[in-house]
């Protein structure tokens, strides 16, 4: 069972609605559903909150399960976490408090900073490119401190570098992507984790429940991926690849 089907049916067992979980939460409706539906997974900061909303241990929602937080929380994030959870409420409640304080400084920091702060700022660029089409696995690899320039867009939360011809020519074989972990929406490019394979596709969810993975290269539609909902297989989106404009979907 996956991350968001644990999570999905821990919401149902205690009678919340997604709209209900998502206030709680502090983001959207559709987050909630890109969460549940293994399209996209929460930031460090909304995962204290949704265990605490659930009512559940870390290892209740990932046991079981390849996610990206299993790569992306070091041994002292998973000390912090299990700590949290012997505080009572009102502890809890009080390290939201102090989060939310740390995060309006950070902001009002970067604010008055300006380009200064962007002239220091790193973000990571992993190291290891994969077979033709792929993008390099964006957890648990080795990487490198990329300095954040004027030329990397405003918002990025890392990059990876492309190898392969499906996603030109929007995505150069041998480039490098900029990626941030805002929830998806149809026509976005983004990178995933397909049953142990690392992707870079253009997404696409229909109202039947179809997902689809196009290669913006249509000469190598070959690599599309679809998913139907009793297909079995593993999704999950570890970010949206930041891009100049927005892409037309392919004719299916």
């Amino acid at each position: 069972m996956s991350f968001g089907t644990r999570m999905r049916a821990r919401r149902e067992e205690l009678r919340l609605t997604r709209a209900e979980l998502a206030e709680e939460l502090g983001v959207s409706p559709s987050a909630v559903s890109n969460y549940e539906n293994d399209l996209s997974s929460p930031k460090e900061e909304i995962l204290l909150r949704l265990f605490d909303a659930l009512q559940v241990d870390p290892n209740y929602l990932y046991h079981g399960s390849y996610h990206a937080s299993d790569f992306t929380f070091s041994h002292a994030e998973r000390e912090l976490i299990e700590k949290y959870r012997m505080l009572s409420s009102v502890g809890r409640q009080t390290v939201h408090t102090i989060m939310d304080a740390l995060r309006d400084y950070r902001d009002e920091i970067v604010g008055e900073l300006g380009t200064a702060e962007t002239e220091t700022r790193v973000i990571p660029l992993y190291r290891t490119p994969a077979a033709a089409g792929y993008a390099s696995p964006v957890f648990g690899e080795d990487f490198d401190y990329l300095t954040v320039d004027e030329t990397v867009p405003r918002g990025a939360e890392f990059a990876v570098r492309i190898q392969g011809d499906s996603m030109e020519p929007e995505i150069a074989d041998g480039s490098v992507i900029y990626v941030n972990r805002d929830p998806m929406e149809n026509g976005d490019v983004g990178i995933f984790w397909v049953d142990g394979d690392m992707l870079c596709k253009q997404y696409y969810h229909d109202p039947l429940g179809m997902t689809y993975l196009f290669s913006l290269n249509r000469e190598r539609a070959d690599a599309d991926v679809v998913f139907s909902g009793s297909s079995g297989r593993t999704l999950v989106c570890f970010g949206r690849v930041i891009l100049p404009h927005r892409l037309p979907l392919p004719a299916k």
